[in-house]
């Protein structure tokens, strides 16, 4: 059994998140189940279908994945990644490009392996990691994005953004602090304390990218993060409260949930 780093990227429009769940679609369940299927065909199990078979059987399959990955984070429903990382134990013996190949034959379009390197024993995608990079887009133009919707967050057609307001209010947030109040899990009895090394908001034409780059991120927190910005883009929060609303730990200070599918995980660092 050899240890594997994977690099993917995905668009998450169709799917229940990254991670893997009972009678839903992900793409974890997607990967593990392609993975699977061909660790099985390396041992005689099974033969090589064509691709449309392979999708059809892998849907419908009620056999649990044999080969478990493990993600360096848990996107949610409908957000997207450019880079997300995962690891995992083969026992194949395929080649990092033979099993980036065979990976990238029989996912789905919207799924591609960008990159496969056998890893040393020890190494875990999540537990390794030492950083994170996401970043949310706002569309604030006067035409409907056709081309963008499914990743970009579209303000109401005529909303004034005050983005000089909202790079303030950010940061507040740079540094290392109890993020309670931005998380979406009101059990959560981990650590909430994170850090952020770096928040940049940038205004290109009709786009608004905020950029969040930190050593982890809480449950549903850079969309909280993202949609408190937000309120204070409007007028509707002040940019002076962002520390009261840190300090104060309550998820009710904060703004809204921003939608998901505005969001895109850019990078995973490692030392």
């Amino acid at each position: 059994m050899t240890n594997y780093r994977f690099t993917f990227s995905y668009d998450g429009t169709r799917y229940h998140g990254w991670e893997s769940k009972t009678n839903a679609d992900t793409v974890e369940g997607r990967i593990e189940a392609v993975l699977s299927k061909m660790v099985d065909g390396d041992n005689g199990k099974t033969s090589d279908v064509c691709r449309e078979n392979m999708s059809a059987d892998i849907r419908d399959t009620k056999t649990p994945a044999k080969v478990d990955i493990h993600g360096a984070g848990r996107t949610d429903a409908g957000v997207h990644a450019r880079a997300m990382v995962a690891s995992g134990r083969l026992n194949t013996n395929r080649t990092p490009d033979e099993i980036k190949d065979y990976l990238n034959r029989y996912l789905p379009a919207d799924i591609c392996a960008l990159d496969v390197t056998v890893a040393g024993d020890r190494f875990h995608a999540r537990l390794n990691a030492t950083g994170k990079i996401y970043e949310y887009t706002l569309y604030v133009g006067l035409e409907k994005p056709v081309f963008d919707r499914n990743y970009v967050w579209c303000v109401p057609q005529g909303s004034v953004l005050d983005v000089d307001a909202m790079k303030k209010a950010a940061s507040y947030l740079v540094g290392k602090h109890d993020f309670r109040s931005f998380c979406g899990n009101n059990k959560m009895k981990k650590s909430t304390v994170r850090t952020i090394y770096d928040v940049e908001i940038v205004k290109e034409g009709d786009y608004v990218r905020m950029r969040f780059h930190g050593n982890g991120f809480l449950q549903n927190m850079v969309r909280i993060l993202t949609g408190t910005l937000v309120e204070i883009g409007y007028g509707h929060m002040d940019a002076e409260h962002m520390p009261e609303i840190i300090v104060g730990m309550d998820r009710q200070l904060a703004g809204p949930t921003a939608p998901p599918h505005g969001l895109c995980l850019l990078k995973v660092e490692y030392d």
